[in-house]
């Protein structure tokens, strides 16, 4: 599944477009940066609701597919700019991370 199906099936909100044709194969859900630095999978979607600079960096090394911001968390104006200087696709959507990756691991 591509980051576009995702958005589309979820009926998540893009904030952030770089590749939306990036293959999504797995879920990571997690708001410690450093855990989720060491631990998401590549190729995932990472739920948090980190919208921050930070989790601009920790995305592009975990080489996450996306960051899905759950619960309507917001995405401050730096990290905006980082995520497009870096590629990182951003979505977001207010449903809660549970309620999220249930729906994304019926699709993946």
């Amino acid at each position: 599944m591509t980051v576009n199906e995702l958005k589309d099936k979820l009926n998540l909100k893009p904030l952030v477009e770089d590749d939306y044709d990036r293959e999504v194969k797995d879920c990571y859900i997690g708001d410690l940066l450093s855990w989720v630095m060491g631990r998401a999978p590549a190729d995932s979607a990472w739920l948090t609701v980190m919208g921050n600079i930070n989790s601009i960096a920790v995305a592009t090394l975990a080489d996450v597919s996306c960051i899905i911001l759950v619960e309507n968390a917001a995405l401050d104006d730096n990290a905006r700019q980082k995520a497009e200087m870096h590629g990182v696709n951003i979505l977001t959507t207010e449903e809660n991370s549970y309620t999220v990756a249930v729906a994304l691991s019926k699709l993946i």
